[in-house]
């Protein structure tokens, strides 16, 4: 199979998720078959840059976005140093390569009120799809996890005597966020109904669903994004906007940009800043208000 031991590197020496390692496999596929029809070679180890830069031209007449060919760039960048790393080859071709320009890609978090209108306003039913579906909302919220560490929550990450939820991040980092009371009723109330599905096949998972099976990412996406169409008009309405809602609230609030971003996961404090702007623009406004010449 073309690319075994770089997909097992990226499993086990990484840590990547396996959605992930798919969209790695998937951008080296397309660029072998590339090779294969434009240059008839069978692999992509021996290619130059040349051959690399004739791939982006066809991308980019085929109305790919940059964003997208620097993905795909990125990921056959990634395929080159391991190749270097296990002494396939010698020269990166991409060593010297520069990622094409790219828009910066705004997110607009939802408002305090967006989001008080969802979890406060609407009709969730006391099934257990509608006690999930509110607990997931309220979670994400309250947490600003990622949508792949909610799926992968496991019922005893939840500790509910010291109000505590253990996360596992990216390459398999742990973090304990603190939860609070409304998350931790909602907990309660929410394994109730989990207890009397019928047929629990993941036990271990604290998300299912109705077939008693570990929740998915896409059903997490739907859930988020069927809620607040009926609360919001922006047209991104995603997992991610309510982890961005959770960050630039917590900012505009006070909190020190430090502790978001161990709440967050994060790294890198460079990460956390993207979502400074809006509680900058939140400090304008109350500056604008406050100051005694700014009206003058």
């Amino acid at each position: 199979m073309p690319f075994k031991s770089f997909t097992e590197y990226l499993t086990h020496e990484k840590n990547y998720s396996p959605l992930t390692i798919k969209s790695y496999k998937n951008d080296l596929s397309t660029f072998l078959q590339f090779i294969v029809d434009e240059f008839e070679q069978d692999t992509i180890d021996t290619v130059n840059y040349q051959q690399i830069r004739s791939w982006i031209v066809q991308l980019v007449e085929n109305g790919i976005s940059n964003r997208s060919i620097n993905r795909k760039i990125s990921s056959l960048n990634s395929y080159y140093k391991f190749l270097i790393k296990t002494k396939t080859i010698t020269v990166n071709p991409l060593a010297k390569h520069k990622a094409l320009k790219t828009d910066k890609k705004v997110q607009i978090p939802f408002s305090q009120q967006e989001i008080e209108s969802v979890i406060k306003e609407l009709h969730f039913e006391t099934s257990f799809e509608g006690l999930r579906d509110k607990l997931i909302i309220e979670l994400f919220y309250a947490t600003g996890i990622r949508r792949i560490e909610l799926v992968q929550i496991k019922i005893t990450d939840i500790d509910l005597s010291n109000k505590t939820l253990k996360v596992l991040g990216k390459r398999n980092k742990e973090r304990f966020i603190p939860l609070i009371n409304s998350v931790i009723d909602s907990v309660k109330a929410y394994l109730l109904t989990r207890n009397d599905l019928e047929k629990i096949v993941d036990n271990d998972f604290l998300f299912l669903t109705k077939k008693g099976l570990k929740i998915y990412e896409n059903l997490v996406y739907r859930i988020i994004n069927d809620y607040f169409s009926k609360a919001s008009t922006k047209v991104k309405r995603s997992p991610h906007i309510l982890r961005h809602s959770f960050a630039t609230h917590l900012l505009n609030q006070g909190a020190n940009l430090n502790a978001v971003k161990e709440l967050l996961g994060h790294s890198s404090l460079a990460a956390t800043q993207v979502y400074t702007h809006n509680s900058i623009e939140e400090l304008k406004k109350v500056y604008s208000n406050a100051h005694p010449r700014s009206k003058k």
